[in-house]
């Protein structure tokens, strides 16, 4: 019998399941699967090229991270985001951003640089018209001041926001194109708030800067 090496194992495809999952998790973070879309099993095993088995696991799945709501004999349905959920959202950012902005002053010349650095990651994505990578960087933005306050327990309730606000990310900027810009100008005056040592500045630009998608939600996203 011959014993698979480390090589081996490295280039093993992943499971079905889990192919399907991240097709159809990336889709509609992505959007290329709006709210409202009703998805097949028999065309999502096509897409992937797996057997319906795999589809079913990977549908339960995301139906339980709020993603899709399953119908039996028809399909997924994707949510929709909804101003509620929004809202709730922007209610827990925060309460968790704010906190954490400040508890990083003085800020660190690691953290710093590595806002620097996502900066230029989204003006690169914004140049590109990458919405979607270009809310994942917008993400990490704030993810990285909120670890950087060292709580794990609010660090860990941060993460638990990450699809929703990558989808939110991306809905909203479809929503208003000129905020891609705006962004990184709030994340340049964050950033030089933090380089300032100034708490309360950094605290009220947090603030204003996550604010504006509740706003948004009130009236253009649904």
């Amino acid at each position: 019998m011959r014993i698979m090496s480390p090589a081996d194992t490295a280039t093993k495809p992943p499971p079905a399941a889990e192919r399907v999952y991240h097709h159809v998790k990336q889709a509609v973070l992505g959007r290329r699967y709006e709210g409202g879309t009703l998805l097949s099993e028999g065309e999502l095993a096509d897409a992937v090229g797996v057997s319906r088995t795999p589809v079913r696991e990977a549908l339960l799945r995301l139906e339980a991270e709020g993603l899709l709501k399953l119908y039996p004999k028809k399909g997924a349905l994707v949510l929709p985001v909804s101003s509620q959920e929004i809202a709730d959202v922007v209610e827990t950012r925060l309460l968790v951003e704010q906190h954490a902005v400040a508890k990083v002053v003085p800020a660190g010349g690691r953290l710093l640089a590595r806002l620097e650095e996502l900066l230029e990651e989204q003006r690169m994505h914004a140049a590109a018209g990458d919405l979607a990578a270009f809310a994942a960087a917008d993400r990490c933005f704030h993810a990285e001041i909120v670890r950087a306050a060292g709580n794990a327990i609010l660090a860990q309730l941060y993460d638990q926001l990450r699809d929703r606000q990558l989808r939110m990310g991306v809905a909203t900027m479809h929503a208003e194109p000129d905020r891609i810009a705006k962004n990184i100008t709030e994340h340049t005056e964050i950033l030089q708030a933090l380089r300032a040592g100034d708490a309360a500045f950094a605290s009220g630009l947090v603030q204003r800067h996550i604010s504006w998608v509740n706003n948004l939600a009130r009236g253009e996203v649904r």
